[in-house]
């Protein structure tokens, strides 16, 4: 098959192949061109958001020790895929870099062990399934769904952002439980905290709950699930986005 490759590369001229020396004389193989157009394909199919693309574990750098060590539990998760079932529950406040890496932990199970992904952030999927019900969708939703209920990895961004409406958890337990009995890997990002609710007061003396727990926003059921397939991962430290990401605009 020709066409595969880039016609810019200079060992195979676009080809796709490239010749090699063999005991039986000179042959021809596929060009590392071909295989890499090949990954880049199965990656823009994961539908990563343009913002995220270029996330990988190699530009999440210049972070406390924490956060560091969280990086190499990641990246250990990469190398020992597949675990059966396991996936990751990556947990932390607004800023910290938890899409960053839930991207960083796709890019390389694509680009290193070939492995078809799919990425949704959580309200847009809700959206996608809810406009499937209009009788103009061209699409219903089991053909939405299908893709996020086989897929071998699911990053599922931002767990929790929808209103807990009783229809929103019913279709997030669907969606865990149906991965979960295959055993497939899903990486989840929240921002909600896994710990009860403190009530803390405030300075006329009143009493302030803190914000919702991930408990309080997803329900005990789907809490619970989420341990039995997730291995978690708490990452705090400085607002990622804040220093490291505006570290890139100075001049």
């Amino acid at each position: 098959m020709t066409g595969e490759s880039s016609d810019s590369c200079q060992v195979c001229g676009g080809t796709g192949w490239k010749p090699i020396e063999t005991e039986a004389g000179r042959s021809v193989t596929r060009c590392d061109c071909f295989q890499r157009a090949r990954l880049d394909k199965l990656f823009a199919r994961a539908g990563v958001p343009p913002r995220y693309e270029t996330c990988s574990f190699e530009s999440f750098n210049g972070l406390t020790e924490r956060l560091k060590a969280a990086k190499a539990v990641l990246m250990r998760f990469v190398e020992e895929y597949p675990l059966a079932g396991c996936g990751l529950l990556i947990l932390g406040p607004c800023g910290v870099g938890k899409t960053h890496l839930a991207v960083a932990v796709l890019r390389e199970l694509v680009y290193r062990r070939e492995v078809e992904s799919v990425f949704y952030d959580f309200r847009e999927l809700l959206r996608k399934i809810q406009n499937s019900y209009n009788t103009l969708s061209q699409g219903t939703e089991m053909e939405i769904l299908r893709p996020v209920l086989e897929s071998p990895v699911l990053v599922l961004d931002d767990l929790g952002a929808e209103r807990p409406t009783e229809w929103v958890r019913d279709t997030v337990a669907y969606i865990l439980n149906s991965r979960y009995n295959r055993k497939l890997a899903t990486v989840i990002t929240t921002n909600f905290e896994d710990r009860p609710r403190e009530i803390r007061m405030a300075s006329d003396g009143s009493r302030v709950a803190t914000e919702e727990t991930l408990e309080e926003r997803i329900g005990m059921r789907l809490r619970s699930r989420l341990y039995e397939m997730c291995k978690v991962i708490h990452l705090e430290g400085d607002d990622f986005r804040a220093k490291v990401k505006q570290a890139q605009f100075q001049v």
